[in-house]
């Protein structure tokens, strides 16, 4: 029987392993909507359609009952979101001129910039997601062209009122910071992921308390600015704007110099959208393939570091999360 080693490119599971970790620890400063999603990790081997599946709530039983009658008996049903992963990746190419001269530490270095490249990819794909949900508040207007002024304790209250008729629950838990899938507890609130630019404007909110003065409070996360009443806000500098999409820009930050830039703050609250990571040793393979003699290279003059992921981000309630498209002060 012919035994052997599985490797990834040309190195084995140990080597992998450390390679994973070298990209994840690069990767975990810029997953911040990952960090809320609920995970639906999907087997190896399985399938390529993920299916999140929920009850649908009975109506209240506002009848009073017949003496001796027994009530027709509910019926069960079932409401499905299905979301179909897709393959991403990347690779580097190292030249065997590149390993013997260059001074830098390349195989190291690939690495690294590998784990930030796929911690990017895999946030931008949940953006995308979540920034095209249906409900959306403008900051003032009605449409995104005219949005020229900041975000408000107003409209932040707009949006926590039809969350909370919507029944929104308020996030409870995040994903752990590691390799492995799992949870940490946090304080109950809602949840608004918004661009670094706009921390200067919630900071004048009113009402806005730091994570500095939170005390035996905990920050949900390390990119946690501080809270207003029951939000709280978390802040990347990879959610982009829209550039120049709003009104005269008057004060607000532009691109061009004249339309305001407009940015999606995105309040949600648990369970809104999901994220369906193929599940296996890691989410993200990394992958080396040293400098070798072969039909195709028959001088050994190239050596690659890639990486690849299946991945897959949907909203699971609209009703759970909402949209404010504001400007930001220049």
């Amino acid at each position: 029987m012919t035994t052997g080693t599985t490797t990834y490119g040309d190195i084995n599971q140990r080597t992998a392993l450390w390679a994973m970790v070298e990209m994840l620890s690069h990767a975990q400063p810029v997953l911040i909507l990952s960090k809320f999603g609920l995970q639906k990790p999907m087997p190896m081997n399985k399938a390529g359609t993920a299916k999140f599946r929920r009850p649908v709530p009975f109506s209240p039983a506002t009848t009073p009952l017949v003496e001796g009658v027994t009530p027709s008996p509910q019926k069960m049903a079932y409401e499905d979101v299905s979301v179909s992963m897709n393959q991403y990746g990347a690779t580097v190419e190292i030249t065997d001129v590149v390993s013997d001269l260059a001074e830098d530490p390349v195989l190291a270095d690939a690495s690294m910039l590998c784990g930030e490249q796929a911690g990017a990819t895999i946030e931008q794909v949940i953006y995308g997601a979540v920034k095209a949900g249906t409900n959306v508040q403008y900051a003032n207007g009605t449409q995104r062209t005219d949005v020229n002024t900041v975000l408000t304790l107003a409209l932040q209250r707009k949006v926590t009122k039809f969350l909370k008729a919507q029944k929104a629950k308020k996030v409870t838990s995040i994903l752990s910071g590691s390799a492995n899938f799992g949870t940490l507890p946090v304080e109950a609130a809602y949840i608004a992921v918004a661009h670094s630019d706009c921390e200067s404007d919630i900071r004048n909110m009113a009402g806005f308390i730091p994570v500095a003065s939170y005390g035996s409070r905990s920050p949900v996360c390390d990119e946690e600015i501080g809270s207003v009443e029951d939000v709280r806000y978390v802040l990347s500098p990879d959610l982009a704007s829209y550039a120049d999409g709003g009104g005269t820009k008057g004060a607000m930050q532009s691109t061009s110099g004249t339309s305001a830039d407009v940015y999606p703050v995105i309040f949600f609250g648990k369970e809104a959208f999901g994220l369906v990571p193929l599940k296996g040793m890691a989410a993200i393979t990394p992958m080396v393939v040293n400098m070798k003699p072969s039909a195709a290279d028959p001088m050994a003059q190239r050596g690659y570091v890639s990486w690849k992921t299946y991945f897959a981000a949907c909203r699971l309630n609209e009703s759970w999360m909402e949209r404010c498209e504001v400007a930001v002060t220049a």
